[in-house]
């Protein structure tokens, strides 16, 4: 039966990708938005699908209120880049907007009912356990003292080796495995070691984990590839169809989450029994079995580390790669940043001079830092849209109407690039906007407007311990390096769970002044 169900299915998906095919062809790439009989405005997704964000920018630039009414075979609802919309939808309304069941359907067998894949109660008690760790200030120092352990033990060591060698290095590929291991130390207290010790040889980007840590390392990064790569199918929930056969990426994906939940499910257990000999921990995980020992089974503890593993391996890593490429050609902000750098080291009592890295307080200075990283992730928001579900008939305050059931998306790429949103300077790379120009400190701007770290009530919880991080990196990182990129190097976006680069970004690691 199922068989059969599979033959009769095959040609007539092969029929509708025929015609897909055949009007994509026909599509006007900058243009072409009247949506075609039965297809919608699928023809013009497949034909633009390789440069899916520029064209949706295109597209928003274009519309009144720079909105779209989006219509797909099976699939009907709203993209916009306005802010007043997105303050709607996050904020205003959002009982009335949860992530849905097409959402959390599709990220379900990774995510189980994690915090970022839930809705309703089972959102709200996550986030309430949540906010108040990630309040505390022992999980923020706990926190820092990760990132300065990886930074200064593996991340500047394989950039110094870099310098002696003068091979080139995939600084993307070196920023995942640096955030891998630090948000595993942070949310489970383990550490894959993606990235090898500083006395170890590890040559390129190589690490030495052991086999368990290297598989699960694999596993997770497959898992989530295959996992978003379900939401860009030209026929939504084809993939559906291929888990019920086990086919081709879904089988690659069931193997990946196997591996992925047993080893989180081994380590879970491991530290309850830890816990249960008054072994004191400070992780993620540790902390919620403390807290919440009655309300947690051991698969909602897995699924709860599962989404911080996500959210802290794929959002960093992605923002810093875009922020040295663009820093690549604006030397300008390169020497501003290097200036404040020194400028904070200076302050530093005599004999601290020469102390490794940046304190919290230290961070808190650097406020041009702050403002490049910031800049940096308007233009390049390391989660390009985010996709809702409109519960009730709604209208957004564009005038724009969206019906029950519809999809609703903002699109903070987009959004980004607005002119009617950021002024006629929208696609230029400029810190300064960032800037009170009087005092010279940070000036953030509405989280409806720059919706990198979300809006509303599920604004991002570790937006701070993300900052931290990632000053961390470009302070110590642009005070003894040089990072060079091919100037005619032009990235391809490729959109996986976060905005990632295809190919990468190589660059050939200099000691400053040399």
């Amino acid at each position: 039966m199922a068989m059969a169900a599979l033959l009769l299915l095959v040609p007539l998906f092969f029929v509708g990708a025929v015609l897909v095919l055949h009007a994509a062809r026909r599509v006007n790439k900058k243009a072409g938005l009247q949506p075609y009989p039965l297809l919608g405005h699928l023809p013009q997704f497949v034909a633009n699908r390789h440069r899916i964000l520029d064209w949706m920018t295109e597209v928003l630039a274009s519309q009144p209120g720079c909105t779209l009414v989006l219509r797909r075979p099976g699939v009907q609802g709203v993209v916009t880049a306005n802010p007043a919309n997105v303050e709607h939808i996050l904020r205003a309304s959002f009982d009335n907007f949860p992530k849905g069941p097409r959402f959390g359907s599709i990220l379900h067998d990774f995510l189980g009912r994690g915090i970022f894949n839930a809705d309703g109660e089972a959102w709200r008690t996550q986030r309430k356990a949540a906010s108040y760790e990630f309040n505390t200030r022992s999980l923020r120092l706990f926190v820092a003292q990760s990132v300065h352990s990886e930074l200064h033990g593996r991340l500047l060591p394989l950039l110094r080796r870099a310098v002696s060698s003068g091979q080139s290095i995939d600084i993307q590929d070196t920023l995942e495995r640096y955030a891998f291991d630090n948000i595993c130390r942070v949310a489970f207290d383990h550490d894959p070691r993606q990235l090898p010790d500083g006395d170890e040889g590890g040559g390129g980007n190589g690490a030495s984990p052991d086999a368990d840590s290297g598989r699960f390392a694999d596993a997770f990064r497959d898992a989530a590839n295959i996992s978003a790569g379900r939401f860009r199918y030209a026929v939504p929930g084809f993939w559906r169809v291929k888990k019920a056969f086990n086919l081709g990426s879904e089988r690659r994906l069931r193997e990946s989450i196997a591996m992925v939940h047993g080893y989180a499910d081994r380590i879970i257990r491991s530290r309850r029994e830890e816990i249960s000999m008054g072994c004191e921990k400070h992780d993620l995980l540790s902390r919620f079995m403390v807290s919440q020992s009655d309300s947690y089974t051991e698969t909602a503890l897995r699924d709860v580390v599962i989404s911080f593993l996500l959210a802290g391996r794929e959002t960093t890593s992605s923002a810093l790669t875009w922020f040295f490429w663009l820093l690549s050609s604006h030397p300008d902000v390169e020497r501003r940043i290097r200036d404040e750098v020194a400028a904070v080291r200076a302050r530093r009592a005599q004999g601290d001079l020469d102390n490794a890295g940046f304190d919290l307080d230290e961070l808190r200075e650097m406020h041009y830092v702050h403002a490049a990283i910031t800049e940096s992730m308007r233009l390049y928001p390391p989660v390009p849209f985010n996709t809702l579900d409109a519960q009730v008939a709604d209208v957004l305050p564009d005038g724009t109407a969206v019906g029950a059931g519809w999809f609703v998306a903002h699109n903070s790429y987009a959004m980004g690039r607005m002119e009617s949103v950021w002024g006629a300077d929208a696609r230029e790379y400029r810190p300064e906007r960032w800037l009170d120009l009087a005092e010279g400190t940070f000036r953030p701007e509405s989280p409806f407007r720059y919706v990198a770290f979300h809006a509303g009530p599920r604004i991002c919880l570790g937006k701070e311990m993300a900052y931290i991080q990632m000053k961390s990196i470009v302070s110590c990182v642009l005070e003894e390096f040089e990072l060079e990129v091919n100037g005619e190097y032009r990235p391809r976006q490729v959109a996986s769970l976060t905005l990632r680069m295809a190919d990468g970004l190589p660059v050939r690691v200099k000691a400053r002044g040399h």
